[in-house]
């Protein structure tokens, strides 16, 4: 059975410095290419949009990290924890990200993802993202290849 949220009860917070032991095993739990512990600094010392959600526990759930550029939000990396997807928290962090971008004074949000995440794909095309473009081999893959990106964007 799936867990329902009560989202209210959820702690949605800025992510600091001392949550990035737990945001780098995340990411390293649900990435194949995961970002490392300085890629995570730097986006906090760049002062980008980074939140994390916990339980009730502090247990990290996920988070996403939003860089602002003129009118246009870069969605840099969002993630769920793997035993807590399909439980409505990857919603949850997109439904956050688009009112971050909103309260920036943001037009759209952009991401990009791999096309083999057919899981992402399909979030972020229900969610009403475009694909508006593919970024050959930006993706480091398996055997030293790369992957395409897909490039879509949300109007906010």
């Amino acid at each position: 059975m799936k867990q329902m949220w009560d989202l209210a009860r959820l702690n949605y917070e800025p992510m600091q410095p001392a949550d990035l032991v737990d945001v780098v095993a995340l990411e390293e739990s649900v990435y194949p290419h995961p970002w490392t512990a300085a890629n995570f600094a730097d986006s906090l010392s760049s002062q980008y949009e980074a939140w994390v959600l916990r339980d009730q526990n502090g247990d990290l759930l996920g988070y996403f990290l939003l860089m602002a550029i003129v009118d246009e939000a870069h969605l840099l990396n969002v993630a769920v924890s793997a035993e807590k997807q399909g439980q409505g928290l990857g919603r949850f962090l997109l439904n956050q990200a688009v009112a971050c971008a909103r309260g920036l004074g943001m037009e759209s949000v952009l991401l990009e993802v791999r096309p083999s995440n057919t899981r992402a794909l399909e979030i972020y095309e229900r969610y009403g993202f475009k694909h508006i473009g593919r970024r050959k081999g930006y993706y480091p893959a398996a055997n030293q290849q790369r992957e395409d990106a897909i490039v879509m964007r949300f109007e906010v």
